[in-house]
């Protein structure tokens, strides 16, 4: 809806200020959607919903293979000690 409107209003702000109360959403909410709109349809530079989407998987990944790397670290460190001869 605002996107159907912008060309009626001198900003982006101002047709989110204009067309937020209307349809009950905030209008830096509506704002920061309609951003991210233009984003995804290639008409403003940045971050598509699609790309922040794979970054968040990534991250999760990462985060899980340091973990794992971790465990893996200490459990090294366990074993290595328990063959160690001069512990016996």
């Amino acid at each position: 809806m605002v996107l159907d409107h912008l060309g009626e209003y001198r900003s982006v702000y101002a047709a989110c200020a204009a067309i937020g109360p209307k349809v009950g959403v905030g209008k830096e909410s509506l704002r920061r959607w309609v951003l991210q709109a233009q984003v995804d349809a290639a008409e403003r530079p940045g971050v598509t919903t699609a790309e922040q989407q794979r970054i968040r998987e990534l991250e999760r990944e990462n985060r899980d293979l340091k973990e794992a790397n971790e465990i893996l670290k200490a459990a090294s460190i366990f074993f290595a000690r328990e063959l160690d001869p001069r512990n016996r």
